[in-house]
């Protein structure tokens, strides 16, 4: 099954790509280990958002197709769903 990834979920990425320009900016400019350390952890926090969104919005897509062709034992799915979540941490 193809995903379609939503407008929002790309402007995230990009927000969370300007993130890490920023914490290179700060290494090259030299600022504390606090700083930078603080700025990565907003980029891990934003990358795990992002990572929720998409399994979430997929692992509703591939309920929905589920439903759609007569299959209602979805739990495979969302056990799976759980899993990739886990690994991503």
């Amino acid at each position: 099954m193809d995903y379609n990834y939503t407008d929002e979920l790309k402007m995230r990425l990009r927000r969370i790509e300007g993130q890490v320009r920023g914490v290179l900016r700060l290494m090259e400019e030299g600022k504390s280990c606090k700083e930078v350390v603080a700025q990565l952890s907003a980029v891990r926090n934003a990358s795990d958002k992002a990572i929720a969104q998409i399994v979430a919005e997929n692992l509703q897509q591939c309920i929905l197709a589920e439903r759609a062709a007569g299959n209602h034992d979805t739990g495979k799915m969302v056990k799976e769903a759980v899993e990739l979540l886990v690994k991503s941490r």
